[in-house]
């Protein structure tokens, strides 16, 4: 038993699984602020603009059928937007580490099958 919470304990510590519990707790934080921007900003004004009480009125009828149209746009609202702030956030510290985190560099390309075949029959004529 101690074994294995010596390894909970070094595994805990790695750096990499600090870092993700840090992420997971600023997503949450940063969620709530987009949720409360939509919410309280930007549906309001699309409520004024459609004239509906709330967002989640806002509906296509299809024969005896309505379709939630404002709970879906609602959510693609929310995504936008934490995408594009994502995006800023990762130029912003890419820019702070001369990285570029939007489009790293491609690696460095590997032989060719073409040299690999040849090293092949090199191999293959040594053990003759």
């Amino acid at each position: 038993m101690k074994k294995i919470f010596e390894e909970f304990r070094g595994f805990i510590a790695k750096d990499n699984i600090i870092t993700l519990a840090v992420a997971v707790i600023l997503g949450g934080a940063f969620s709530s602020i987009v949720t409360s921007l939509v919410n309280d900003i930007f549906m309001p004004i699309l409520v004024a603009v459609t004239g509906q009480a709330t967002v989640s009125g806002i509906a296509l009828r299809i024969g005896n059928t309505y379709l939630g149209v404002g709970n879906f746009l609602q959510a693609v609202i929310n995504f936008v937007i934490i995408g594009f702030l994502l995006f800023l956030t990762l130029k912003a510290l890419g820019k702070a580490q001369g990285k570029d985190l939007i489009n790293p560099p491609a690696p460095p390309a590997g032989p060719s099958e073409k040299d690999l075949l040849q090293d092949i029959l090199n191999e293959l004529k040594k053990e003759k």
